[in-house]
């Protein structure tokens, strides 16, 4: 459901995803750069929660973001997330974690 609905949300596009037991990290690119990420992020919330239907559910408030500039920071950063279930325990190597996956690829222009 929540690739379904991100699927639907393309102002911004999640490329890279992982979900935990208590939260998720994604990783989005703006598509329509005037679009706001919080704004992005409340209507995407709305649309799953739509679909969802379990009204104890709740997303934090307000959601937690951090700017990446560049692709080696991309890279670094998705790294760290995709270890956090072998870093909890629930898996020895990363790579065997279920809950994973890309949506979207993205070209950094730049560096």
């Amino acid at each position: 459901m929540l690739r379904q609905t991100w699927d639907g949300a393309t102002k911004w596009l999640v490329t890279d995803y992982i979900i935990m037991p208590d939260h998720l990290h994604f990783l989005a690119a703006p598509f329509d750069t005037g679009f706001c990420f919080d704004k992005w992020v409340t209507y995407w919330e709305r649309e799953f929660r739509k679909l969802h239907n379990h009204a104890s559910w709740r997303w934090q408030a307000p959601p937690f973001h951090r700017r990446l500039r560049d692709g080696e920071k991309y890279t670094d950063k998705w790294n760290y997330l995709r270890e956090n279930p072998a870093r909890k325990g629930l898996v020895q190597n990363a790579d065997d974690w279920s809950y994973q996956g890309k949506l979207f690829d993205i070209i950094w222009q730049g560096k």
